[in-house]
């Protein structure tokens, strides 16, 4: 089951779909990893699927890196923000503020209409 799993969480996170997502749902979902070592084995599986990701993307010319400076330079604020307020929730309210946003996920998918028009929609 690992490595079905493996698989199609680094699959779906090389396209941008949200593969950690999905590992960090399962790892804290179906196993008995706790919610704060689930997120730490989420970030290392992250790291080198989003080189490996961002050098294939780069080859094919898929990136704006105007917009990559400026929302990778807040994103940083943003992860030191995160990892130091990680470091004194308790993980049983971790979780729950986990839970929570899944919900508030799935909700929005739920409700979520696609003003975009595509080619094929056309």
């Amino acid at each position: 089951m690992n490595i079905i799993i493996g698989l199609l969480t680094g699959a779906a996170a090389s396209m941008g779909l949200g593969g950690g997502f999905i590992f960090l749902i399962y790892l804290s979902a179906f196993t008995d990893t706790p919610q704060d070592i689930a997120q730490g084995a989420n970030l290392l599986f992250f790291l080198p699927i989003a080189l490996l990701s961002l050098i294939i993307h780069a080859k094919n010319k898929l990136i704006d890196w105007k917009i990559i400076k400026l929302y990778g330079f807040f994103g940083l604020i943003g992860a030191a923000a995160g990892s130091i307020a990680g470091m004194y929730i308790d993980a049983s309210l971790l979780r729950k503020l986990f839970a929570v946003l899944l919900i508030a996920v799935g909700i929005k998918e739920i409700f979520h209409k696609n003003k975009e028009k595509t080619p094929e929609s056309k």
